[in-house]
């Protein structure tokens, strides 16, 4: 960036304005393939730095068009949507303030780690029930703008069911708010004569003319984070006109997000879990059905190359989770362990299904007649009672941490990691992706993923210094997402669409409703300020020389 550009913009920012190749090198990467330089890294102070940031790249961009603005929290995306030439703007070094707790509403800020979040949150015997694997180190902002969801997902769903109110900069650099509207405080808006009001009079519009080939549009699975979320905004039998509902995994394109309010939900007291080891997968899709049935709050998987990644690297997985950590990983892993000194097989597929009530009786009695219901399937099973669950959720939570992470020769290639179909095709679609990856043995891959809601993250490890590796990554995922377009599902249900995604939306959407996304780009950000690249305008050859080669 010219050094007239830097002066003007520490002249502006109270915050701070960094641009040390360390600093740049650093906020290049995210927990992608993908390496992208930026020009300079903000970290502002307040909503009026952010409006500031916004107002000068408005007032410059017609003389400098690289001038963009992507926003940041913890930096866990891993599809490259935190990443952009222009300016990064982070939120974690000053937007932290301790949420505010009231009654089931928490107020937050981008830059809370989700860890502290549910603190305080704890307090209160509440818990935002979408929280992503990643729990331990994502943040607030993240969690607003991808859709997050995670174990709880099946019950409760993902982040667009409980947003209520959002606070963000627009692309006039003006600080607006979000929230439900009815019909006549809709018109209202419309009547306005400023940027706002152009906004609602856009969407609406849009919405009303494109209605029934935008509700068809809707992805047929429970969680999906693909797309702008359009079919969401208009409730026409309630007269709800509600925005939120499409900045919710919007992935930080429509401006930059300052706050928000999240509904909680309560803690229950007791909690039991029965898990299934599959040695075959023949009565996959007909346990699935029996467990949705019974209703558990999560319902998770992990399959045996997960269980061998985490035994042949266990020093590496050890060493991250600490003294303590290790300990109790030893004890979680010490069944798999004995299974392969033995030669005894490991399973193929792990299941776990967790019962949460205020009831102790309602648990147990669900989990006994779950497992009477399994006997026909002959499946090994094990009751994991209150407090013992916890080394399940360990080699499930932090096997898949570990995916983040480069392990010797080998790095996570997350390219195909979040697919979701309906969950009584899950047997048969994994099957089928599974089969793509072997054609390709520079790849070894692990399957996990929330089974009830039919969400699978297949992630690759590879060498990615290897030039067949990337070449291989355009061709696996557009074989795989011609598989998920015929069961009419979504290739992301969590992750986003980010840098990896992006080009592949018209497979899914067709070109129709990617236009619509397009429009829907351009009404809130004309001049294409915000993140660019990611929902609207991807493109591959830019994605695939981007990745990172130099770990």
């Amino acid at each position: 960036m010219e050094q007239v550009l830097i002066d003007e913009l520490k002249k502006l920012i109270e915050g701070d304005v960094e641009y040390d190749p360390k600093v740049l090198l650093d906020y290049s990467h995210d927990a992608s393939l993908f390496e992208v330089k930026p020009e300079v890294v903000v970290f502002p102070k307040n909503a009026k730095d952010v409006e500031s940031l916004v107002s000068f790249v408005k007032k410059n961009k017609k003389k400098y068009p690289w001038l963009t603005l992507v926003g940041r929290s913890a930096g866990t995306d891993m599809g490259g949507g935190a990443l952009g030439e222009g300016i990064i703007v982070v939120f974690t070094r000053y937007f932290n303030k301790t949420p505010t707790v009231n009654r089931n509403i928490a107020t937050t800020e981008p830059g809370v780690f989700y860890r502290d979040f549910e603190v305080e949150t704890l307090r209160h015997n509440l818990i935002f029930p979408s929280y992503p694997a990643s729990r331990e180190i994502c943040a607030m902002g993240g969690i607003f703008n991808n859709n997050s969801g995670g174990e709880k997902s099946f019950k409760y769903g993902t982040t667009e069911n409980y947003v209520r109110r959002i606070k963000a900069v627009l692309a006039d650099g003006k600080t607006y708010e979000f929230k439900p509207l009815s019909e006549a405080q809709l018109k209202k808006k419309m009547r306005q004569d400023d940027f706002e009001g152009e906004i609602y009079r856009e969407m609406y519009k849009l919405i009303v003319e494109n209605y029934e080939e935008i509700a068809r549009a809707k992805p047929e699975v429970s969680k999906n984070s693909a797309g702008y979320f359009l079919w969401n905004v208009y409730n026409k039998e309630k007269g709800i006109f509600d925005l939120t509902r499409l900045w919710v995994g919007a992935q930080g394109t429509l401006g930059l997000f300052l706050e928000g309010d999240l509904e909680l939900v309560p803690v229950h007291k007791h909690r039991d879990m029965l898990v299934i080891f599959l040695h075959d997968l023949s009565h996959l899709g007909q346990i699935i059905k029996e467990v949705i049935a019974l209703e558990p709050e999560s319902f998770e998987s992990y399959d045996d190359n997960t269980l061998k990644l985490a035994l042949r690297y266990f020093p590496e997985f050890s060493k991250q989770l600490g003294l303590l950590g290790m300990i109790k990983a030893t004890f979680a892993f010490f069944p798999a362990f004995f299974s392969l000194f033995t030669g005894r097989k490991l399973p193929k597929l792990i299941l776990q299904v967790d019962f949460t009530s205020d009831d102790l009786h309602e648990v147990e009695e669900k989990v006994a007649k779950l497992r009477e219901r399994l006997k026909p399937f002959h499946p090994q099973t094990q009751v994991a009672e209150e407090g013992r669950e916890q080394k399940y959720w360990l080699v499930r939570r932090e096997s898949f941490n570990l995916l983040r992470k480069k392990i010797r020769d080998k790095h996570t290639a997350p390219f195909i990691d979040d697919f979701v179909v309906k969950p009584e095709f899950a047997g048969e679609v994994v099957e089928k992706v599974t089969n793509i990856l072997k054609a390709h043995p520079e790849f070894i891959f692990t399957v996990a993923g929330h089974v009830g809601d039919g969400n699978f993250h297949i992630i690759p490890l590879a060498d990615i210094k290897n030039p067949n590796v990337r070449a291989a990554i355009p061709v696996i995922s557009n074989q795989v997402y011609e598989i998920i377009a015929k069961y009419h599902g979504s290739i992301t249900g969590e992750h986003n669409d980010g840098l990896i995604r992006t080009p592949y939306l018209a497979q899914m959407y067709g070109d129709g409703i990617v236009k619509l996304f397009e429009r829907t780009k351009a009404i809130f950000d004309p001049d294409n300020i915000f993140n660019p690249g990611k929902k609207v305008g991807g493109n591959l050859k830019y994605a695939m020389e981007h990745i990172r080669t130099n770990w």
